[in-house]
């Protein structure tokens, strides 16, 4: 769980989830709300890639 808290990528991706989420309660509601939301879910899915991957080469 350690190397989940401390990778920069995983704090990235849940610092840009959090303005996701104000805009999505601030913003207009249209087709880039969804567009947002899927690219921040990409962006999480590859950095807990990224850090599992890290972590079985070790």
């Amino acid at each position: 769980m350690r190397k989940f808290i401390f990778s920069s990528s995983v704090i990235s991706a849940l610092f840009s989830g959090w303005s996701t989420l104000q805009m999505t309660r601030q913003g207009p509601r249209d087709w880039r709300v969804a567009l947002m939301w899927v690219s921040w879910a990409l962006s999480l899915a590859i950095a807990i890639g990224t850090v599992l991957d890290e972590a079985n080469e070790d």
